[in-house]
């Protein structure tokens, strides 16, 4: 096995670990809304933790190598507004199902997933290729987060839907994309870092309105607060202690 093949097969994994997250749906649950608060907070923190503390300083970081520290910031936040609109727009357009948002906030996390995890499989793949032991580290710090936001997909679509198999479907897509990431990095070696600076920074912007407007909005609205903060702080804790360990 090569190391083309080894990049691969990592990038694929690191992806496919989002599957993991839909096997919340297979477990019986005696309070389904509790758990549906809890895991809805836990996800918004997950989310905007990523985006502000690793996406975005990654948009900046790549930008940064084309421009000077100030533009490059300003181009990031401009590229992160522009993410927030295009989550809107989706937002607006995506029906609601049986008169709750459950349906739409796993759709369009879904879709933020997919921009996200192509990139990540561009940079798996790429790492992997040149050092081995590097890229199994991002592979695992990747798949970590991968099972959170796999939770944040066939969640709210399992209990929008009640369709077990569109809920792992949803999720399987999501997952599939960063392999995709991982054959357009082979095909086409890797993108500019202007390019990668701004589809961190529209998957910045995409993924804090999913997490402000969708995700925690959602747990609220169960309207016990104390414990939808709570597991907002744990989802934050939990991509915090991942970024320490695997950066």
């Amino acid at each position: 096995m090569n190391y083309t093949t080894i990049a691969f097969v990592i990038s694929s994994i690191a992806g496919l670990s989002t599957l993991i997250g839909s096997i919340v749906i297979l477990i019986k649950k005696k309070n389904i809304n509790n758990f549906i608060l809890k895991t809805m907070a836990f996800s918004a923190g997950v989310m905007l933790s990523l985006s502000i503390l690793d996406l975005l300083p990654e948009s900046i970081k790549f930008l940064n190598t084309n421009f000077y520290k100030i533009p490059a910031i300003l181009i990031s936040l401009i590229f992160l507004s522009v993410g927030v609109l295009i989550s809107i727009f989706i937002d607006k357009k995506v029906p609601t199902d049986n008169n709750n948002n459950l349906y739409k906030v796993g759709f369009v996390s879904m879709i933020a997933m997919i921009i996200h995890n192509i990139p990540e499989g561009i940079a798996t793949f790429i790492t992997t290729n040149n050092d081995i032991t590097l890229g199994i580290s991002l592979a695992i710090a990747i798949a970590l987060h991968n099972i959170p936001e796999g939770i944040s997909i066939a969640l709210p679509i399992y209990y929008s839907t009640n369709k077990k198999k569109k809920a792992i479907f949803y999720t399987l897509i999501s997952g599939i994309s960063e392999p995709f990431g991982a054959i357009l990095a082979f095909l086409f070696l890797k993108p500019s870092n202007i390019i990668l600076g701004i589809i961190f920074g529209l998957i910045s912007g995409i993924m804090i309105h999913i997490s402000c407007y969708e995700l925690m909005p959602s747990s609220l609205k169960y309207k016990n607060y104390q414990s939808s903060i709570l597991y907002f702080i744990i989802g934050s804790i939990f991509v915090i202690i991942n970024l320490i360990i695997f950066n």
